[in-house]
């Protein structure tokens, strides 16, 4: 199987976990476009009834076009189910977000979500955190936080459109990606990056995911977020 024939099963698999009446957490990137491609075929076909709440403008839109309700995040009281994505995930579950430049809303999304889902194909899976890692910064003062993650040895690169110009987050901010060998401890570079003024948000993710679902040549493989290893 190809890679987004993998992408494609396990996110099919993950919109069958949505039941009738649920307020749902909508993520980005291409995984989650099958998840969305399937909750949309479930609403026409079934009449599936649920109110979703977007990670993205790109995904607002992709979600609303094929007829899925959505709301904004502070316009619903609870959210009972969010399934996004993920860049890379380690064994003890913490993961690496914001490659398609949603960290932020997908985070505020996940936080207060009663249960989060990631779905991925098995080349996500790492032993290490050893993916770049986004971090999201208000473009004022933002060339100072530059020079600070290279001054630590961060090896940091700006987030450029095609035309050379910085990528701008649907809150109108910068992204710096950071370029690490291997993050030792995830928890101790989080609070580092979010005790940073000027930086808004990372994309560390952790102590976050309940379940993670993987697709694999052989099958869906489905992993709740401890102990179980997840190679």
């Amino acid at each position: 199987m190809t890679t987004d024939e993998l992408k494609k099963a396990a996110g099919y698999y993950a919109a069958n976990l949505v039941t009738n009446n649920m307020v749902v957490g909508i993520g980005s990137g291409s995984t989650i476009a099958y998840v969305i491609e399937a909750l949309g075929k479930r609403v026409a076909e079934e009449g599936l009834q649920i109110i979703g709440v977007a990670t993205s403008d790109k995904t607002r839109r992709t979600a609303a076009h094929l007829g899925i309700p959505i709301y904004n995040v502070d316009d619903v009281d609870h959210i009972d189910l969010t399934i996004d994505g993920a860049d890379e995930i380690d064994q003890a579950f913490a993961s690496i977000k914001g490659g398609g430049a949603a960290l932020l809303w997908e985070k505020i999304v996940a936080i207060n979500s009663t249960k989060n889902v990631w779905v991925v194909d098995e080349t996500k899976l790492s032993p290490k955190l050893t993916h770049f890692l986004p971090v999201e910064v208000i473009p004022y003062g933002s060339d100072q936080v530059f020079r600070r993650f290279e001054n630590r040895g961060y090896h940091p690169t700006w987030r450029l459109d095609q035309n050379g110009n910085p990528v701008r987050t649907d809150s109108a901010n910068y992204l710096i990606d950071l370029h690490l060998d291997h993050i030792e401890d995830p928890f101790v570079l989080g609070r580092e990056l979010t005790s940073m003024v000027g930086v808004v948000e990372h994309g560390l993710f952790l102590d976050i995911v309940d379940e993670v679902i993987v697709g694999r040549p052989d099958g869906i493989e489905v992993f709740n977020a401890h102990p179980e290893p997840l190679i």
